[in-house]
Order: structure tokens, then C-alpha cells, then sequence
């Protein structure tokens, strides 16, 4: 990932939930705020509601890979938390990744000159 890290500390994420704005889908709910640096942190979150370990971590893997991909679209200094709903869990990678851009475009932090999917 070129321009982001990761979000890992529990007081990061409450400073997150607590300041950021947020906007939800069917399949995914993603907080934003700014983090006045030149790199994006992205958070991930799945609660045990969505499903046991095996589901829970396939879901993680397909959230942070489908940032990683679309990564270049998203304005930077930003951070994200991305949490998947219990929809999501059957998706696949596609629907994951069309959920990610339309909350990104809800936020307005996708680059207009991106393409869109």
C-alpha cells in the first residue's frame, strides 16, 4: 500500500468513531476524518455478529485488498475505518469493492478525476 498504513490502536479508532462522519451502505459503514498528514490510515472492522474467525478474516482480507486496489482514487490525510455489516458476508470481491467506492463518493473523498466503477 503506497499511501496508507493501518489503523491498529483502540484509542485511534474511538477518536475516529467519536470525530469522524459517517455514511452506510448494505454491505459496509465507513467513519472519516481528517488526519492533517499526507497518508491515508484505513481501519478495519468485523464484529463477531458477522460471523465465526473463518468469515470474519476472509471479509478483512477482501476490505483491505479492495482499498489497496482502488488506494489512488481516495483523497489523502484522511483516516478511514471501513466496518462490514452482516450483508457482507456472503459478497464476493466485486460487491465488496463497488460498496467501498459508493460510501468513498457519499464521503466525497474520491478524486473526481478518478474513473468510477
Amino acid at each position: 500500500m503506497k499511501y496508507s498504513e493501518y489503523l491498529k490502536k483502540n484509542k485511534d479508532f474511538q477518536t475516529v468513531y467519536n470525530n469522524g462522519i459517517s455514511y452506510a451502505n448494505k454491505y459496509l459503514v465507513m467513519y472519516v476524518m481528517d488526519n492533517h498528514t499526507k497518508k491515508n490510515r484505513l481501519g478495519i472492522s468485523v464484529s463477531k455478529k458477522v460471523g465465526n474467525s473463518v468469515v470474519r478474516h476472509r471479509l478483512t482480507r477482501l476490505i483491505r485488498e479492495s482499498y489497496r486496489l482502488q488506494e489512488d482514487k481516495f483523497r489523502c490525510g484522511l483516516d478511514i475505518i471501513v466496518i462490514a455489516r452482516i450483508g457482507a458476508k456472503e459478497k464476493n470481491y466485486k460487491e465488496i469493492v463497488s460498496a467501498l467506492l459508493h460510501l468513498g463518493h457519499l464521503h466525497e473523498i474520491i478524486d473526481v478525476g478518478s474513473n468510477s466503477h
